[in-house]
């Protein structure tokens, strides 16, 4: 981040670089993986099929009435509703038995790996209630439990020859096959049709309806195709044969119900009017009784040619109010009140009615014997009329019904595609290589923005903080610090281990350049000193300060000055290791007054180099530096040698960096690139501050070339080259 608010895309770009191989090796161990399950993915097909919901119902030709009474106009939508509810989606699992689940008993996914090779060529697979490989071979004729176990693992074993069921460890029954396996108490059925057992358990589960219906509507995809009225049944499944079998068995039961549907619609007529004809025939009966006793005792009236033609209007307008009650009956149970065509009914009706109550009037006005065989005639006439039009009606009916037609029409017959639709092996496999490489990404970003280190010189001058060197990471030093970590692991090496001196073995490592060019930066930084003892320190333990110590003086004494290394830190110090030597006499055995000083100086085995050893680790090291000998023999040393160089504790862990300061005329501060943040680094010079320490620079140790830093560091190979 240069700010608050910007964001540094060259660093972001520089981190991702940095770690691309571990960017790479994710992304081709997520592509494998992606690769892997598209291999061993259950293939998933798809099957359609293709329905046409036609607007009209087909009718009878000549009977155009009737087929009017019985029109509806077909919504796709409802039609859709329809196809997915209950009725039909469970009429069809009942008919395939597909809420009886079988299966071998095995380990989720390891046994879908050690499982027998399925069936090949003549041998039928049973699609459902029923399960086939190469060792078994079973079908379930029926199936049946109490409602409180439905859905719940029974188990399919035989035992003596015979198939056995139990539930858990509990055994339902057993019986040879072609015969029923019934519980105690009868609410358990089991029938198989086929049995060839292999050498494992089958697992039964009988579903609940809602289960079943879920299941196969989570499979199940309907949809109109534009405002054709066509709709497109889709389906998806492991297997083929199951999914054209279901798909044609749903078009099939919803074919069925909506003729039925349309077909009960005339059979509710036909209830009715065979009702009304028997009620119809007595009124025509009484009727007639009545006029001809009437014309008995009137000896016979005969109606002018008026009143005729009132009777044939009034039997008329009878004959309609009549038909209009029937089909008033009928709308009725179809429509509300407010519907369209009701309305139109009722208004017809009510001008029927009118005009009755006009002739009505008309015939008032005739003679008295005139309007009683007016009347009587009348009711004959309409009720005779009303009867043979009623047996007309249920002739007509009985014929529409013989020749209904659904208002659906089966275009095409299911068909599944022969190759699967997934797993798309190729984008399963790029899109785990991209999720991988993303993923690896995001990981390195948020690795970076949660690492605070210094990774760049600059951090620390920015801060004010003098840089005197960066020591490039060695990687011959590197690969010895593996190899020894290694040992003590395996507990093959001793704990004093040697640690070869970095500036013995590879003098042109880059590191010792640069701990050559810190030798120069320290001829003048320490002119102005008030001694010639340089302390080393650091913020925190592990940032080699021990390493810069003892490769630092090894490089001064190169160049003809008397140098002597001291270990302060008589905590863990481990600088003897660096000179293959033990650490049994050294500085704590001094100051604690075992021996003299000069008893406790060693060579290094390098011309102008010696060393003190941290000795025997003491109960009090901070007290003993805070001895007045601890000073003496600074002085002492001072005198004796050109430099004095002392590797001292972390000051963030322990004091006694603070304590050797007061005597060093020169203190430098060692910080891990990576490691330390500014923050630790300020943290400790604060200390040192406090207890009057100047601490003149720093050293960035272990510096590695990264595409984030490089503008701030760089350290090139130029050695020697021999001429042949």
């Amino acid at each position: 981040m240069d700010g608050d608010d910007d964001i540094d895309f060259g660093q972001l770009i520089g981190v991702v670089l940095d770690n691309r191989w571990l960017i790479i090796i994710t992304a081709v161990l997520t592509l494998a993986l992606g690769i892997i399950y598209g291999m061993l993915a259950t293939p998933i097909y798809k099957g359609d099929a293709l329905l046409q919901i036609e607007e009209k119902s087909g009718g009878v030709p000549g009977l155009s009435e009737l087929n009017q009474m019985f029109e509806q106009e077909a919504s796709a939508a409802a039609e859709i509703e329809i196809l997915r509810s209950r009725m039909v989606l469970n009429s069809v699992i009942q008919k395939l038995k597909m809420d009886i689940i079988v299966a071998p008993d095995r380990i989720p996914f390891f046994g879908k790996i050690t499982a027998p090779e399925p069936v090949s060529g003549v041998l039928p697979t049973p699609m459902f209630a029923g399960y086939r490989d190469s060792r078994t071979f079973v079908t379930i004729g029926r199936f049946t439990v109490p409602e409180r176990l439905q859905g719940h693992s029974f188990t399919l074993v035989e035992e003596e020859g015979i198939p056995t069921l139990y539930s858990g460890d509990h055994k339902i029954g057993a019986a040879p096959l072609g015969r029923l396996i019934k519980s105690e108490d009868g609410t358990i059925e089991l029938s198989i049709t086929e049995w060839e057992y292999g050498d494992e358990p089958i697992t039964l589960i009988k579903q609940t309806e809602i289960a079943a219906i879920n299941q196969l509507r989570n499979f199940l995809s309907i949809q109109e195709l534009g405002k054709t009225g066509m709709l497109s049944l889709e389906m998806t499944g492991p297997k083929k044969g199951r999914i054209k079998t279901t798909l044609d068995a749903i078009s099939q039961t919803y074919l069925l119900q909506n003729v039925e549907r349309r077909s009960a619609e005339a059979e509710n007529s036909l209830d009715f009017l065979g009702k009304q004809l028997p009620e119809i025939k007595e009124k025509l009966t009484l009727a007639e009784e009545k006029l001809n006793a009437y014309r008995l005792k009137s000896e016979s009236v005969d109606l002018t040619l008026e009143t005729r033609s009132v009777l044939e209007r009034v039997v008329g307008i009878e004959a309609k109010i009549n038909e209009l009650k029937i089909r008033e009956s009928e709308l009725s149970a179809r429509f509300t009140q407010e519907h369209p065509a009701y309305r139109t009914l009722m208004q017809q009706r009510s001008s029927l009615i009118q005009e009755k109550k006009e002739l009505n009037d008309q015939i008032k006005e005739l003679p008295e014997t005139q309007q009683d065989i007016l009347r009587l005639m009348r009711d004959v006439e309409v009720t005779q009329q009303i009867y043979i039009g009623l047996l007309n009606k249920v002739q007509e009916l009985r014929i529409l019904k013989a020749g209904t037609v659904g208002s659906v029409r089966i275009i095409d017959e299911a068909l599944v595609q022969p190759i699967p639709i997934k797993p798309q092996k190729a984008l399963v496999a790029l899109i785990a290589m991209l999720l991988g490489g993303i993923a690896a990404m995001g990981f390195v970003l948020l690795r970076a923005a949660m690492n605070k280190g210094i990774e760049s010189p600059d951090k620390l001058e920015e801060q004010g903080i003098s840089v005197y060197a960066s020591v490039p990471l060695s990687q011959h030093q590197q690969k010895v610090d593996r190899l020894a970590s290694l040992k003590k692991r395996r507990k093959k090496t001793p704990h004093n281990q040697p640690i070869p001196l970095l500036a013995n073995v590879d003098p042109n490592d880059l590191a010792v350049e640069a701990l050559r060019s810190l030798r120069t930066s320290l001829h003048f930084a320490m002119m102005d000193a008030d001694n010639n003892i340089l302390m080393v320190t650091g913020p925190s333990p592990g940032v080699g300060k021990s390493f810069v110590s003892a490769n630092l003086g090894l490089v001064l004494a190169q160049t003809g000055q008397r140098v002597l290394v001291v270990d302060a830190d008589m905590r863990k110090g481990h600088l003897h290791r660096y000179f293959n030597h033990d650490n049994t006499v050294g500085l704590s055995a001094y100051l604690s007054g075992q021996v003299a000083w000069e008893d406790i100086i060693h060579s290094s085995g390098t011309e102008n180099l010696d060393f003190i050893s941290r000795g025997k680790a003491p109960p009090n090291p901070s007290e003993l530096l805070m001895h007045e000998r601890f000073k003496s023999l600074m002085q002492n040393l001072s005198e004796n040698y050109d430099l004095v160089l002392i590797d001292t504790p972390p000051i963030l862990a322990v004091t006694d960096a603070a304590i050797v300061g007061q005597l060093a005329g020169s203190s430098l501060l060692v910080a891990r690139f990576g490691v330390n943040s500014v923050k630790e680094v300020d943290a400790a010079l604060t200390r040192f501050a406090q207890n009057n320490v100047d601490i003149k620079g720093a050293i960035l140790n272990c510096m590695e070339r990264r595409a984030t830093n490089e503008y701030g560091y760089y350290a090139y190979e130029y050695g020697t080259q021999t001429e042949s």
